[in-house]
């Protein structure tokens, strides 16, 4: 097989341009507050996110990185990153499914050829799927028999996101005669799939995440999107890029859940819901403690913020340069990632943890729901664990080493 597609859009002749940035942010932000009036309720409930799903669907958020001629939002990665923060600070599982949404939809239009591409896109749009699934790395794996029409998927897997309601999945599978790894795309409606409800986990409790079964699910021509090889004849260093702008997905829903608490947290203190005092006057909290870690909260947060701001930047220069990006390039942009997920691990995880000593003993009421923050970070930092990370950058300053091309879980 030769080097894998890059990224490709329909030509089309319609010069139709999305709304714009302004507008998307601005949807962002209504979506988010909606998301927040029954958030507490929603997660205790921890029931398949079909209401949240159409939620995105009628605000038009699932379409978002679809270019306007294919019926699109028309936005780009700026965008989709900033949107996807904004809500993972109403709800985090939500951002989690809307990211990885937005993730393994691009992602087919990524990995498939031109024509392709644009026939699945288009579907997509005008059907306004919701995708779930997932092509990381996972054993046992999925195997993908035979050739042509003739195909059949088996095998039973494990996802974090999205298979509960998804209208589409994408899934990683191997061939048996070559060993290839595969992007494919399913219909969970279609005979042999078989969606479990099984993953009960206790944090991100909205993600959809479950198991599917594939037992000789038929595979069309046009379901087998690409190869998903590493090997550097194979995947071309613009393709490599799929790896960082997925990261780049999870770092924004760290940051979201950092923020989101935080501010959740603040707005608690400054109602005049702190523990009364006798002998402290009415007014803005002054408790030090309090005022001490709201700042060094906010000094983590900013500045995993600010790493961010970089490795976006980094990202979008990279698949700006198309075919002349070279491997040292994608490195670089890489471990730029890896940092601003090691930071950004750390903000999350220090602010959902220390939101219960701002809050106070107030926080344990369930009523309340502080530690969905907790849980749905420290749920999200397992399944995509930050010392793999920091393990590729210390190996890239010390010995230059280019980090391994890792899909996210």
């Amino acid at each position: 097989m030769g080097v894998a597609a890059t990224p490709s859009r329909p030509a089309s002749g319609s010069g139709r341009t999305g709304p714009g940035r302004a507008y998307w942010l601005r949807v962002a932000r209504e979506t988010a507050d909606d998301l927040t009036t029954d958030a507490v309720t929603r997660d205790q409930a921890g029931k398949p996110p079909f209401d949240e799903v159409s939620r995105l669907r009628e605000a038009g958020l699932l379409t978002l990185l679809v270019p306007a001629e294919s019926g699109g939002g028309g936005a780009d990665w700026a965008t989709a990153y900033t949107v996807v923060r904004e809500i993972a600070a109403a709800d985090g599982a939500i951002g989690q499914l809307l990211g990885c949404h937005y993730f393994l939809s691009w992602s087919a239009g990524f990995f498939a050829g031109p024509s392709l591409a644009a026939r699945v896109e288009q579907r997509s749009a005008a059907e306004q799927w919701c995708w779930g699934g997932g092509l990381a790395r996972q054993e046992p794996r999925l195997t993908l028999a035979g050739t042509g029409r003739g195909r059949v998927l088996d095998g039973r897997q494990s996802y974090t996101t999205g298979v509960l309601v998804a209208d589409r999945l994408i899934v990683r599978a191997v061939r048996t005669d070559t060993g290839e790894p595969l992007a494919v795309v399913v219909d969970p409606t279609r005979h042999g799939v078989g969606i479990h409800d099984d993953a009960d986990p206790f944090g991100q409790r909205l993600a959809a995440g479950g198991s599917v079964e594939f037992d000789s699910v038929r595979v069309a021509a046009d379901d087998v999107l690409g190869s998903l090889s590493a090997d550097e004849d194979v995947l071309s260093p613009l393709s490599a890029l799929v790896s960082p702008v997925g990261r780049l997905l999870s770092v924004q829903l760290r940051l979201g859940m950092a923020e989101g608490v935080l501010a959740e947290a603040r707005d608690y203190r400054r109602t005049g819901h702190a523990p009364w005092h006798p002998d402290r006057p009415a007014g803005p909290p002054q408790d030090p403690q309090v005022l001490t870690a709201f700042g060094e909260l906010t000094v983590l947060t900013r500045s995993a913020s600010a790493l961010t701001d970089q490795a976006r930047e980094a990202v979008h220069h990279g698949l700006a340069r198309g075919e002349d990006l070279t491997y040292d390039e994608y490195a670089e942009i890489s471990v730029l990632v890896a940092v601003a997920e090691a930071a950004a691990s750390r903000a999350v995880q220090e602010s959902t943890a220390r939101a219960f000593d701002i809050v106070g003993a107030r926080s344990a009421s369930s009523r309340l729901g502080f530690d969905r923050f907790w849980r749905n970070a420290r749920t999200h930092t397992l399944y995509e664990p930050v010392a793999h990370r920091l393990r590729d950058v210390g190996d890239y300053f010390l010995n230059g080493a280019h980090p391994p091309f890792v899909l996210p879980a």
